[in-house]
């Protein structure tokens, strides 16, 4: 059971404005850091190559957990600790995974984490790798799951969190291609953030992911004390969360 105080704590309404600040002051810095260098990357590339822009979420999330009584040790963030065995592949490094340690040296995986962002203006060149991704990921997982990879570790918590620019481009309307069949109503004409829309909610009627978050923010809009927007209910950032938390408590006493 997630206490009165976490939950409280998590639907403030400006949560996520942290890291998404950390977000675009990053992405800004990386960019202007090769610039200085000589190194510049064709385009926008600049400012995604360096990586570590994410890593407000990341903080922010750990921070919870440790908040909430999950020792530290079982929370792995570090590069070297996220590779999981996968059943078509060797294994996938996932971005945050929670591993419950017992006395008797017993493991347990307790919860896997992705996270991931975009921004423009190559949307249409990402959106379907970006599916496939997230997709094959999961069935992956999954399968190796089912095939005991994880020993007698009982079904984790599986969740993915997106943060997708809020802009022109990722607002407009997106002409079908459909040279055989039409695409399913939902998408006709849909612009690429309702298109994630779709995808998200379908990752999580489908049960391909415990729980999805799908944040937009706008650059423009970093300074402000709420900075993003969430475009649909069951995928907030509070569900989203309160579902971590709830998973937690049958593993961990939590406050």
């Amino acid at each position: 059971m997630v206490s009165e105080r976490i939950l409280r704590k998590l639907s403030q309404e400006d949560y996520f404005s942290s890291a998404v600040r950390y977000f675009w002051d990053k992405r800004a810095s990386q960019a202007k850091d090769q610039n200085d260098r000589g190194v510049r990357d064709q385009g926008f590339r600049s400012e995604a190559t360096g990586g570590k822009h994410m890593d407000g979420f990341f903080s922010l999330i750990r921070s919870l957990l440790v908040d909430i009584g999950v020792p530290e040790d079982d929370i792995c963030t570090q590069k070297r600790s996220l590779d999981l065995p996968g059943y078509f592949r060797a294994e996938k490094q996932w971005d945050l995974i929670v591993i419950k340690h017992y006395p008797d040296g017993k493991r347990e995986l307790v919860a896997v984490l992705e996270l991931k962002s975009q921004k423009g203006p190559s949307f249409g060149n990402n959106i379907n790798n970006r599916t496939e991704e997230v997709l094959g990921s999961a069935y992956d997982l999954w399968t190796a799951y089912r095939e005991g990879a994880f020993r007698t570790s009982p079904s984790p918590w599986l969740g993915y969190m997106l943060l997708l620019e809020d802009c022109e481009g990722s607002r407009r309307s997106v002409r079908n291609n459909e040279p055989h069949f039409e695409v399913f109503p939902e998408f006709k004409g849909a612009s690429y953030i309702e298109r994630y829309r779709q995808t998200c909610l379908r990752l999580v009627r489908e049960r391909v992911y415990s729980e999805v978050c799908y944040l937009l923010a706008k650059e423009e809009d970093r300074a402000k004390p709420r900075n993003y927007f969430e475009p649909d209910e069951i995928l907030s950032g509070y569900r989203f969360l309160r579902s971590l938390c709830s998973h937690l408590s049958n593993f961990y006493e939590i406050s």
